[in-house]
């Protein structure tokens, strides 16, 4: 198949050209810019030049390919709501060139929105249209594509890491180096589930060769790992103290991330790894926070 995929020279996006190319089919790569189109090139990948907020640049590479991988999302948080809508209208507009036609249309999302009761680990079969978190405009659109006759399905995320990035690990690490301290919230037993990247491509590729329409995959590898754990880990690597905060201290300390450090997040992938016939292999996330240069990133 000719596959194209946005957000093909980011952190995930980049993992899943290279497993796709491994198995065979063909990637035509989103990107803007000169250097996405040379790391594209490198990789393998057909070049298309577009960006996430050109949406006929998204319709014209959705109508050349045999499906869609939608990995792209701004993570700028101070505008996590305005950015969900626009991830609402590229995922309308990727679906509106593949309307009428069994190819499949992979989107993106977190497993927090799988989350039906606190303490309980998200599930795949869980959607709540009323859940606060902005990011289900993307599911909400989803449904919306596939009443117009798209073959979409739903992959949600976890903390995604290897040695150099961890999902929202990353900014923690950034401000413990700033502030001296790798802070948690109370006693730090809330959770955060995860999967390596090589493990979260791999799922992309199995949930599009799979092309079941409606289906919602659980990148999940370890199903919840206690922010305390993963603090003192970051203060080890860091030379400096973890220190508890209260919720209030929080707030002030985390700045955005504060409304995600003292939740609990847990999140099972067990339907997904039978129905996709998915074992993830990787490094556990506090196995690679451990062989991270901290002070090489």
């Amino acid at each position: 198949m000719r596959i194209f995929i946005t957000g093909a020279t980011g952190f995930i996006g980049s993992a899943i050209v290279a497993e796709v190319i491994k198995a065979g089919h063909q990637v035509l790569g989103l990107t803007r810019s000169e250097t996405g189109a040379q790391s594209l090139l490198a990789a393998g990948a057909e070049v298309f030049r577009g960006d996430l907020q050109d949406l006929d640049s998204l319709r014209r590479g959705a109508a050349m390919s045999d499906g869609v991988i939608h990995t792209a999302f701004n993570h700028d948080f101070s505008q996590f709501v305005a950015n969900c809508e626009a991830d609402r209208q590229a995922i309308e507009a990727l679906g509106s060139a593949l309307a009428g036609s069994d190819r499949p249309l992979l989107i993106t999302s977190g497993t927090g929105i799988g989350a039906i009761a606190p303490g309980r680990p998200a599930t795949e079969e869980n959607f709540n249209a009323n859940h606060p978190n902005p990011r289900k405009a993307s599911e909400l659109a989803g449904v919306t594509v596939a009443e117009r006759g798209v073959n979409v399905s739903v992959v949600r995320l976890p903390q995604v890491h290897d040695t150099r990035k961890q999902g929202l690990i990353s900014p923690l690490i950034e401000m413990a180096r700033a502030k001296g301290v790798s802070a948690y919230v109370g006693d730090g037993q809330n959770r955060w589930p995860a999967a390596h990247v090589s493990d979260v491509a791999r799922l992309y590729r199995l949930a599009l060769e799979r092309r079941q329409a409606g289906s919602r995959y659980h990148a999940v590898a370890e199903e919840g790992i206690a922010l305390r754990t993963i603090a003192e880990i970051i203060g080890k690597g860091l030379n400096i103290p973890a220190v508890s905060l209260s919720s209030e201290e929080a707030l002030a300390h985390f700045g955005w991330l504060g409304d995600f450090v003292g939740r609990d997040l847990p999140a099972s992938g067990a339907q997904t790894r039978e129905w996709l016939d998915w074992h993830p292999t990787g490094p556990g996330l506090i196995a690679d926070l451990e062989q991270m240069k901290y002070f090489e990133n």
